[in-house]
């Protein structure tokens, strides 16, 4: 994992985005437990969400009190998504399921960030591994991970 964290860590200094990782040992994988562990309110997580359309990767940074709705999803993206195994998800990304990041992931994804990620803040998400997150705001997340805003919820 610390190849992973550390490729989180690279992307967010060459976004110019503070490196401020956080590991918490009782682990964030869930969008509960990152808040819990956090000591923040639910929908300040941004949960990742990988799917895939075609074979190209779709990556949903969604509020984590939010489920995202695939057919919202793919309008946005303009064709059909389907959620992939967790093999698909590492090889694609570089991360596993639980610490995938907004950033540095292997293939650069289609990225479509939840709207209501933007009545929130601050905004924690994960940094690579299933224990560590990073502090971030709204506008800073749809820069440094290349997306588009739009409403995914279901």
């Amino acid at each position: 994992m610390a190849g992973s964290v550390e490729r989180v860590r690279e992307a967010l200094r060459a976004a110019g985005h503070d490196d401020n990782l956080t590991t918490f040992p009782a682990g964030t994988r869930t969008a509960a437990d990152a808040a819990t562990a956090v000591g923040c309110a639910v929908a300040q997580i941004a949960k990742s969400i990988v799917l895939k359309t075609g074979e190209t990767p779709v990556l949903v940074v969604a509020s984590g009190a939010n489920r995202v709705d695939a057919a919202k999803v793919a309008a946005l993206v303009g064709g059909e998504v389907a959620r992939p195994d967790a093999g698909w998800v590492r090889a694609t990304t570089g991360f596993a399921i639980g610490g995938v990041a907004p950033v540095g992931h292997l293939i650069a994804p289609i990225v479509i960030v939840d709207r209501d990620l933007a009545e929130v803040g601050p905004i924690w998400a994960a940094a690579g591994a299933p224990d560590t997150v990073f502090r971030t705001d709204f506008d800073a997340l749809v820069r440094i991970s290349g997306g588009r805003v739009g409403d995914i919820r279901e």
